[in-house]
């Protein structure tokens, strides 16, 4: 099962192996509070792309495209396949990520986008 959180609401014992999917550590949150397992920074979109979709809603299908292109190729192509090794290995994954929008964020990608190859 792969679950969605926010870095800043409370870690659970059910969000089971937790890994951040964002390239930069979410702001105000301490290593403490996040009790994250995993940190893939190479998993999220580059820093061109993050900036140009500004977590835009109307550029999120473009957004999407290009950053399923990005995890086609180079390092997050390999962030990508550890991350899928991490789903297979562990019953509950929680995707933890820290954009504001619980809709159009990376980590709603990548959930699909895992679903999809692990199933």
């Amino acid at each position: 099962m792969i679950k969605l959180k926010r870095a800043y609401e409370e870690p659970a014992e059910a969000d089971g192996y937790r890994v951040l999917v964002d390239r930069l550590w979410p702001r105000g949150v301490s290593k403490e509070q996040a009790q994250v397992n995993e940190w893939l920074k190479e998993v999220a979109p580059s820093n061109e792309l993050r900036k140009w979709f500004h977590h835009e809603a109307e550029k999120f299908a473009e957004f999407k495209e290009k950053y399923e292109a990005e995890l086609a190729q180079g390092t997050g192509k390999e962030a990508f396949a550890e991350l899928l090794e991490i789903v297979s290995e562990n019953p509950v994954v929680t995707l933890v990520y820290g954009a504001k929008d619980t809709v159009a964020n990376q980590a709603v990608c990548l959930k699909e986008w895992l679903e999809a190859e692990s199933s």
